[in-house]
């Protein structure tokens, strides 16, 4: 079938395509969209394929460019490439979300060296490893494995260049997602978590983090996949914690893992302390399945992946036009090279050759398999979690196996899972472009190339990002235990407050990282966490991280958003699971079980599984946008096609409902760190009682989901 396919630009036209407006304008977008994927995935675990809306901008920006300035309109070739190279954002923040946040809750800061030299090296290797693969699984596999999102964006661009144009829907998503959530969570204008706790039946309650974006990734996965999301958050809020307050409301002693009786608890306390744990083995088991399911594909990926290489001399010999241009395959060899020794040298990450050798290997096999998968099945569906989990196991059980059981191997333990994470993601994503650039035309070369530069920019930026929004909502609290710590001489580290506690106190204190690992004294006064000590020991401020924080409110009654980083969290239980050999292990498996019984039952675990371990109030606006979904679908007939569904104007105006949502929530993350910024921006007494109003909140939040429905009800116009 590959024979008789016919790009929409031929192989013998030359036309405008690597050229610098390009370029840049993918480099923009590319950040632009790696920052709100980063954003959504601390928040809920997941981002949305970014290639679309950037197709869609890119066309509607050039052509206001060219009426606005007379210059020249875009060529094609020009509007794949700005796809290509800002799609490599939204992969790479994905990876850097799911893994790197690790570091705090196991008790490390965010090294922003660390951060940036993981998401540079996975980001380029999963560049490198898909060259090598194009002709196998784009080329010869044409038209056998689909690229649902690939395909679609090359619709977008070739429907675009016959002079259609959807940009304004994503505009219109856009600035209506950053207007609602700046007047939300800026402004105070309404409540943001509207909650109802049913008294009656005890432990038990209802709550929506009424955001745009949740609203958007809802309507995007579709009804099924977000009820199926919201039926774990029912299990959670409504069997699970229930059933924990019931049976242990009585006991007169701590429940492992909490230090506290489970009659003192909140709600969220019970939850963070036993229901996230059966939500974690719900997760890692459906991770697992998936990939296990997967198996045949896997197999059949792995060793196309290297007949491919192994005939990759043979491949360059046989190019016969541009559309065939790959990077030569000496060029993938020097730099899978660079990158192993810049794997062992690189002085944040502590890896050694062993192991630098481990992720190239790990690597080359998930982004073999992430790419065939997203050739099969798309980019949402792809489990990278899953292979991410199995990396992390695997890497931890040697480890184990080999004795290395210190604290600084849970460093190089992540780091490994850190950078074939970020590899298999943006392998996959690699794959689409490079689906896209061979349906429209495109040199693979100048693809190839404009996704390092993409993968190189945002690689730099995401590291920025995830500091800032971390920073903006740590609190230093001084609300702490009555405790000197006697060998505060031999603590090396030192630290500043920041954050709005640091205009009233800019002294230097000691940094003391408190973990399960402490010395027996230092756990009975404190709890695992961060803390400030004085000259003389004595501790001054816990340092509680916004990332997996448990404090949502400053010492002087300030709110400030918290980000659950659930596959973060995930990770980090792996890590101290086996190599500490400390880990709840009943809950965990409680959650392997319930993932079991749903497989069984035909239905996929791990969207259960995320419902189980994030709190309901994330699963409920989405399934909310997934009910949306389903009744604009309903109201447009006749039915369309999987292409048209995925480009629809109810997808791209969800896509500008993410983007403007979470770009919001970076810039008033900024405000955070202003001193007095953000208290100027509350305009909560200007409402009145309806700023905390619970119908008042969600009525605003129907109104929103009302435009959707508006919007998603009217046939593609592209």
């Amino acid at each position: 079938m590959s024979k008789e396919f016919k790009p929409f630009v031929a192989a013998s036209e030359t036309i405008k395509e690597f050229t610098f407006g390009p370029i840049l304008m993918g480099v923009v977008l590319g950040i632009l969209f790696g920052a709100s994927s980063l954003y959504l995935a601390l928040k809920v675990g997941m981002t949305v394929s970014a290639s679309i809306p950037v197709a869609v901008l890119s066309i509607t920006l050039f052509k206001g460019l060219s009426k606005m300035f007379g210059l020249r309109k875009a060529t094609i070739l020009e509007n794949n490439m700005v796809q290509t190279t800002g799609s490599a954002g939204e992969s790479i923040a994905f990876g850097v979300a799911v893994t790197m946040p690790a570091l705090l809750i196991l008790g490390y800061d965010l090294d922003l060296n660390r951060i940036m030299t993981v998401a540079i090296l996975g980001g380029l290797i999963g560049v490198l490893m898909m060259i090598p693969l194009r002709q196998a699984l784009i080329v010869k596999e044409h038209g056998k494995l689909i690229y649902p999102e690939g395909t679609a964006c090359a619709e977008v661009l070739i429907v675009g260049e016959k002079g259609g144009s959807s940009g304004k829907i994503v505009f219109g998503g856009f600035f209506l997602g950053l207007f609602y959530k700046f007047f939300n969570v800026g402004m105070h204008l309404w409540k943001d978590v509207p909650e109802k706790v049913f008294t009656f039946f005890k432990g038990s309650a209802i709550s929506a983090e009424v955001s745009p974006e949740l609203l958007g990734v809802g309507y995007i996965i579709g009804l099924r996949t977000a009820a199926i999301m919201m039926a774990g958050g029912v299990l959670s809020s409504f069997v699970l914690i229930p059933i924990i307050s019931l049976f242990g409301g009585n006991l007169v002693e701590p429940l492992f893992p909490a230090k506290i009786l489970i009659k003192d608890m909140s709600i969220h306390d019970i939850w963070r302390n036993y229901v996230l744990y059966i939500g974690a083995g719900a997760v890692a088991a459906g991770g697992i399945i998936s990939l296990c399911q997967s198996l045949p594909t896997i197999v059949h990926g792995a060793k196309s992946g290297l007949a491919s290489v192994f005939g990759g001399k043979g491949a360059v010999a046989e190019k016969k036009d541009r559309t065939q241009d790959d990077l030569p395959f000496s060029f993938v060899v020097i730099g899978t090279l660079v990158m192993v020794v810049a794997l062992w040298f690189a002085p944040a990450l502590h890896i050694n050759l062993f192991s630098a050798i481990l992720i190239i290997l790990f690597g080359f096999l998930f982004v073999t398999v992430s790419s065939r998968l997203t050739g099969e099945i798309g980019s949402s569906s792809n489990p990278i979690s899953g292979m991410t989990v199995a990396t992390l196991l695997l890497t931890c059980l040697v480890f184990l196996a080999v004795g290395w059981i210190g604290p600084e191997y849970r460093v190089g333990a992540l780091s490994i899972a850190a950078v074939v994470c970020i590899a298999a993601s943006n392998g996959g994503t690699t794959s689409q472009d490079l689906k896209t650039g061979y349906i429209v035309g495109a040199t693979p070369k100048y693809q190839q190339i404009g996704l390092l530069i993409g993968a190189l920019t945002s690689a730099i930026v995401i590291g920025y990002s995830l500091q800032l929004l971390n920073d903006a909502s740590t609190v230093y609290s001084k609300k702490v235990p009555d405790y000197t710590y006697a060998a505060v001489t031999s603590l090396t580290q030192m630290q500043k407050v920041k954050g709005p506690e640091a205009a009233a106190d800019s002294a230097e204190y000691h940094v003391l990282q408190v973990t399960e690992q402490s010395s027996p004294e230092v756990l009975a006064a404190l709890s695992p966490g961060k803390y400030l000590l004085d000259n003389t020991g004595k501790v001054t401020y816990l340092v509680d991280p916004g990332i997996n924080g448990t404090l949502n409110k400053r010492d002087d009654g300030t709110s400030v958003t918290k980000y659950e980083a659930p596959k973060a969290r995930l990770m980090s239980l792996i890590i101290d699971g086996i190599l500490t050999q400390k880990l709840p292990w009943g809950l965990v498996l409680l959650g392997v079980a319930l993932a079991l019984v749903l497989e069984l039952c035909g239905i996929s675990a791990l969207p259960f599984a995320v419902g189980v371990y994030l709190p309901i109030a994330a699963s409920a606006p989405i399934f909310v946008g997934g009910v949306v979904r389903y009744l604009s679908e309903r109201k447009r007939k006749p039915a369309e096609s999987d292409a048209e569904a995925e480009t629809g104007p109810g997808i791209l105006f969800s896509s500008g409902l993410i983007a403007g949502g979470a770009i919001a929530g970076i810039l008033l993350a900024l405000t955070q760190v202003m001193d007095g910024f953000a208290e100027k921006l509350d305009f909560s007494s200007m409402m009145g009682s309806l700023a905390q109003s619970d119908f008042f909140s969600l009525m605003i939040f129907l109104i929103a989901a009302g435009v959707l429905y508006f919007v998603g009800k009217k046939k593609a116009e592209l």
